[in-house]
């Protein structure tokens, strides 16, 4: 996949000191590979990727879901004259803000049905569990009235055998 200079230049600084991030956490909070990351290390190294130009900031597309919540609790912070000229240093438009609280939104209600489901599911299971277990002990208690019985009967057998 070929990522825009904006968005790999945006992952390396984060790598690249002052910030100096771990490559594995930067690439995991990116959705992409550490090794795409090593790569163009690499190449910054040996003098092949030129890390300055203009603009630096990825696209709103490119943000990752933890960013986009970063930047919308930021954006909260935020008295209305402020916010323009935040969203215009960052390159956003309102719009974004708008839609990325709705996508996150989304993901929220996704996520909490999903854990609704697994809960029924958790709870189905310790019913059939208990269930089981109720089942269980009859027959523990069936067969040790059987055992019983028997030593009983081999018992009075063995008396009368005797006798």
């Amino acid at each position: 996949m070929k990522y825009s200079a904006g968005f790999r230049n945006a992952i390396l600084r984060k790598v690249l000191p002052p910030n100096s991030q771990s490559v594995y956490a930067v690439a995991k909070e990116a959705g992409i590979s550490a090794i795409t990351i090593h790569s163009w290390l690499s190449k910054l190294k040996d003098g092949s990727l030129d890390l300055h130009y203009e603009g630096g900031e990825p696209t709103p597309a490119q943000r990752s879901a933890g960013e986009k919540f970063k930047l919308l609790l930021e954006s909260k912070s935020l008295d209305e004259d402020q916010l323009g000229e935040w969203i215009r240093q960052r390159g956003l438009h309102s719009e974004h803000l708008t839609l990325w609280e709705r996508e996150l939104e989304g993901i929220m209600t996704n996520k909490q049905q999903e854990l609704q489901r697994e809960n029924a599911r958790l709870k189905k299971e310790n019913q059939e569990l208990k269930k089981q277990r109720e089942r269980d002990k009859s027959a523990m208690a069936e067969a040790l009235a059987l055992l019983t019985l028997k030593k009983k009967v081999d018992a009075l057998r063995g008396r009368d055998e005797e006798e």
